[in-house]
């Protein structure tokens, strides 16, 4: 067992250590994103208007894309670790994508027509001009953006102010 003065906080070289996970919203699919964009119509007459109405119409197909998307096998999270950005799938959290965390310099915010109604977003986390990694529907995606950030700059601080290992390892 390893001992920390803090706890749940390790070094990167000793572990991973999860800082932060999110889930995707609704708003990261396609069907999810037509009815966001047909909610927000404010059209109508007084309280009454065409998105509260398509909202009340809607809810068994936005029931069945919520529910699909928690089925076993389609099960997906962003999670923000110690040392990089993951897509995690399944129950039992498979690893499909990563970005480390000194593989990019910026993390663009970018809200698709639809999924300002669900306050989702997609991130892009870029290198320069090249993007590394994008997370799309990221529920309050913000405070996520933030963290990712300040998680960067405290490993790229660390890791520039350790010294190179020399000799033989």
């Amino acid at each position: 067992m390893m001992l920390q003065s803090i706890a749940g906080v390790a070094p990167p070289a000793v572990s991973e250590v999860t800082v932060m996970t999110v889930w995707p919203s609704v708003g990261s699919t396609s069907l999810g994103q037509w009815l966001g964009r047909l909610y927000r119509i404010k059209d109508g007459f007084g309280v009454v208007s065409i998105g509260r109405l398509a909202l009340l119409a809607t809810i068994p197909l936005g029931m069945m894309v919520y529910l699909t998307m928690r089925l076993p096998w389609a099960i997906r999270r962003y999670r923000l670790t110690n040392r990089r950005v993951t897509v995690e799938r399944g129950i039992s959290p498979k690893v499909e994508q990563y970005v480390d965390l000194d593989r990019f310099d910026a993390i663009d915010l970018i809200v698709q027509p639809g999924q300002e109604w669900y306050d989702c977003g997609d991130l892009v986390f870029r290198r320069g001009q090249i993007e590394t990694l994008r997370l799309s529907g990221v529920s309050r995606p913000e405070p996520f953006r933030q963290t990712c950030l300040k998680v960067r700059q405290s490993y790229v601080s660390v890791k520039a102010a350790q010294p190179e290992p020399v000799g033989a390892a």
